[in-house]
């Protein structure tokens, strides 16, 4: 439970973040049609669907993470995702993006493109959808989290969690057209690197089994208890 609503805090805190990097096109979604209803229920169905890659996301991450923990190394997984998070978050600050990864942002925004030139109400979940599969921090972060949650539906629940606490920032910016400055979006997101290294550590020190209650349990001593 701890870790899922450290996802929750993840996404309210890097918000900003998707606001910077997804905003523009958030912007740009299409009028869907039938008036205000339309333009309102259009957007939070591009929400949704966003939200809805996520759950399938940490409904793996949290099946693979359910498999490794029966088999004894769940807390060598999340030292490890905790190392590459934190790496992760130092490397980007000097080293260029994979080759790899440009191309399929570039894949992805091209499908995202084709998608967006319809108008209607299903296409703009589709785009949600799309959306969601565009390579980010953010999401690694919280799908590394949701692997520790203990089985497919909790990390499924963790990276809803998560998704729910970008919402009112990202449909926010849908309906109100940003609203907020530009200026003080690019401010407020400079806080994703500190989320990020929260993530980093809360992984490691639960890899860690300190005995902690939810931030770092005793993993080794529960599996031991839960064999005899």
């Amino acid at each position: 439970m701890g870790m899922a609503w450290a996802a929750f805090l993840l996404g309210l805190a890097g918000s900003l973040h998707c606001a910077g990097m997804c905003g523009p096109l958030a912007l740009a979604l299409p009028h869907p049609g039938r008036g205000m209803a339309g333009f309102v229920g259009g957007r939070l169905l591009y929400q949704l669907g966003r939200v809805a890659t996520y759950m399938a996301l940490g409904a793996a991450s949290g099946a693979l993470g359910h498999s490794l923990s029966m088999a004894g190394v769940q807390r060598w997984v999340s030292l490890g995702a905790g190392v590459l998070v934190l790496s992760g978050l130092m490397a980007a600050a000097w080293a260029r993006p994979a080759a790899w990864l440009g191309r399929w942002t570039g894949h992805v925004k091209r499908w995202l493109g084709w998608i967006l030139r319809r108008r209607t109400m299903g296409s703009l979940c589709v785009l949600g959808i799309v959306n969601g599969l565009l390579p980010c921090g953010l999401v690694y972060a919280a799908a590394a989290l949701s692997a520790t949650t203990g089985g497919g539906l909790a990390g499924m629940g963790a990276m809803a969690l998560f998704g729910m606490g970008t919402m009112p920032v990202m449909l926010g910016l849908g309906l109100g057209g940003g609203a907020l400055p530009a200026p003080w979006r690019l401010k407020l997101s400079a806080l994703t690197p500190t989320s990020l290294a929260v993530v980093g550590v809360l992984l490691v020190l639960r890899g860690m089994a300190l005995g902690i209650p939810y931030v770092s349990p005793d993993m080794a001593g529960g599996a031991c208890c839960r064999s005899h």
